[in-house]
């Protein structure tokens, strides 16, 4: 499940979420990236919230992009 990038941390970690990125744990959409030391894991917006507690100490980057259903949902 994990998805080994050869980019640094900081560029993975900018690049935009697309509807083709899926939750690692779900296959729901992906709306967060959380990169670590081994590479990255995709996460829904449900499944970010409940990793990030255990994740977010070693993670080098977590890319949230989960404002974006609320934008999607007001339109």
């Amino acid at each position: 499940m994990t998805q080994i990038t050869t980019e640094s941390p900081n560029l993975a970690s900018t690049a935009p979420l697309t509807g083709l990125d899926r939750c690692d744990s779900c296959g729901a959409q992906a709306y967060v990236r959380v990169t670590l030391a081994t590479g990255e894991l995709l996460f829904c917006a449900h499944h970010a919230s409940r990793f990030k507690e255990k994740l977010v100490g070693s993670a080098l980057a977590w890319h949230d992009e989960s404002s974006r259903l609320h934008d999607e949902n007001d339109a």
